[in-house]
């Protein structure tokens, strides 16, 4: 049986800054999600916008990299392995073409897992995979995301 659930945002754009050279607008604007504070996006600073604000790209390499956390989380607790702490450092390849087009070409997620067992390192490391084939995100990009986990002991 297949599930489905529905999300929602809401997308606020006013042009209220100067006005515009070159045809150039103003990338700021609003994302509101019912029950939860308001998130102000613009574009990459290479496309123009606002580099204090968080934009489409990191959103998307941020939405990767805490989806696989909690699949990966998910896989250890089913295999009783006691996580201590997981950190990642992911990187993102976005080429873009001289029209202005582009996409992402590559995803790397560098997790580094703390765990209590060291007997369990070995599967720790081999949950990655599974938690990739897990991740709601990961199963929607047509690029590859790939890992370079690393496991010590706590």
């Amino acid at each position: 049986m297949i599930f489905k659930h529905i999300f929602k945002v809401t997308l606020s754009w006013l042009n209220n800054a100067q006005p515009l050279t070159k045809k150039i607008y103003n990338k700021t604007h609003r994302i509101s999600i019912t029950d939860k504070p308001d998130l102000m996006v613009s574009a990459a600073k290479a496309f123009k916008g606002d580099p204090t604000l968080y934009n489409p790209e990191d959103l998307l390499l941020s939405s990767l990299v805490s989806c696989h956390m909690m699949s990966y989380l998910y896989i250890c607790g089913q295999h009783n392995i006691e996580v201590h702490s997981y950190t990642d450092q992911a990187e993102a390849t976005l080429e873009t073409e001289p029209d202005g087009s582009g996409r992402f070409t590559k995803v790397m997620l560098n997790p580094i897992v703390v765990i209590s067992d060291p007997s369990k390192i070995e599967l720790a490391l081999s949950l990655h995979s599974k938690a990739n084939k897990l991740c709601f995100i990961a199963n929607s990009c047509n690029f590859p995301v790939t890992h370079h986990a690393t496991c010590s002991l706590s």
